[in-house]
């Protein structure tokens, strides 16, 4: 069956979508317009159990749509303000973040903080670790990369903002039981953390892609085994869902050019 039209950022969306399958009733947090989308998304199609927040203070019933709206559309399913947050969600592991670090290594660290130079003189000052640290060690996190290059996969970030599974990196009689990496996905593929101690691995590749260009836009060596399989591509029944709830297509703004999911 030929595959209907779509762009690229809905095959992403949809790409996202599958990090949480199987989660069952927990936070669903989609930092960005794509995993934001694919949080919702997931909970419409193969995971109704997911928990999702309105953005503000409260749990909803169903995906809020991204983008200019009104009130009357969110059906409040519990009160979920900032200051209880923490404890419901993020200290007892009842959470899964799609974030998007500004640097990934090959054992799943992450920078948030800055490029080049120190930490007291850098040459690129970004937002600071934010919550990565905590976030890290006590529940699920996956990540999205709109734009796969060797800026983003390094071989050493320039500034450690959450846990990764290098075991070089841990430091003795700490407690790592809580890191839980499962995802990447990027513009050109999807990634997961099956390699030797939880090395980077190539799980599928988006079509039109090869593995060339992946090993050409990563800075470390991508564990793959054998002929990757192509990223499945959206639905009709998907492509509707999305376009609910993203009517303003804000998904067209995150990539350059909002190019075809299916490539030359």
């Amino acid at each position: 069956m030929t595959a209907p039209e779509h762009m690229l950022s809905e095959l992403l969306i949809v790409a996202c979508s599958e990090v949480f399958r199987g989660n069952g009733e927990i936070v669903a947090t989609g930092i960005g317009p794509i995993p934001r989308v694919a949080a919702g998304l997931a909970k419409l199609t193969h995971n109704p159990a997911l928990m999702m927040t309105d953005g503000e203070a409260y749990l909803v019933e169903d995906p809020v749509p991204i983008g200019p709206r009104g009130y009357d559309d969110r059906k409040p399913a519990g009160y979920l303000p900032f200051s209880r947050y923490f404890d419901s969600a993020v200290w007892t592991g009842k959470r899964h973040a799609v974030v998007s670090p500004i640097q990934i290594d090959r054992f799943g660290q992450t920078n948030l903080s800055f490029i080049g130079g120190s930490f007291d003189k850098p040459k690129i000052q970004m937002l600071g670790a934010r919550g990565f640290p905590g976030n890290s060690i006590h529940h699920i996190n996956s990540m999205f990369v709109p734009a796969h290059s060797k800026r983003i996969f390094v071989p050493e970030v320039d500034s450690v903002s959450s846990v990764g599974y290098n075991p070089a990196k841990r430091l003795a009689g700490a407690n790592f039981s809580g890191v839980d990496l499962r995802f990447i996905v990027t513009d050109l593929c999807v990634m997961d953390f099956g390699g030797p101690d939880h090395a980077i691995r190539l799980v599928s590749l988006h079509d039109g892609v090869t593995v060339d260009q992946v090993r050409e836009a990563t800075g470390f060596d991508v564990l793959i085994e054998g002929t990757p399989p192509v990223t499945a591509t959206p639905t009709e029944e998907q492509l509707a869902i999305i376009a609910k709830l993203d009517p303003h297509n804000i998904r067209a703004t995150v990539l350059k050019g909002n190019p075809p999911g299916k490539r030359a």
